[in-house]
């Protein structure tokens, strides 16, 4: 599966909001997202920028399928892109 080309920050986080993530704070054009999980908070850091570079989103992407145990074609299909 590809990776889409027209994704930008602020899509990404509300799609994410689907998986238990949640805005803690914006700093600049940075958004710091958290989700709970157990006994364990993961963070992860996404750029507020139209659109995310291809190699970021993939990263991305990669960090949030290892957090949720899943492969990334899963959590784009999931994240309906």
């Amino acid at each position: 599966m590809r990776i889409p080309r027209d994704v930008n920050g602020q899509l990404l986080a509300e799609r994410l909001r689907r998986h238990g993530y949640s805005l803690t704070r914006q700093t600049g054009s940075h958004m710091r997202l958290s989700r709970n999980s157990g006994f364990e908070q993961q963070h992860l850091t996404i750029p507020a920028h139209k659109p995310l570079r291809a190699g970021t989103l993939r990263q991305i992407l990669r960090d949030v399928a290892i957090q949720l145990g899943c492969s990334i074609e899963e959590l784009l299909a999931s994240l309906d892109f």
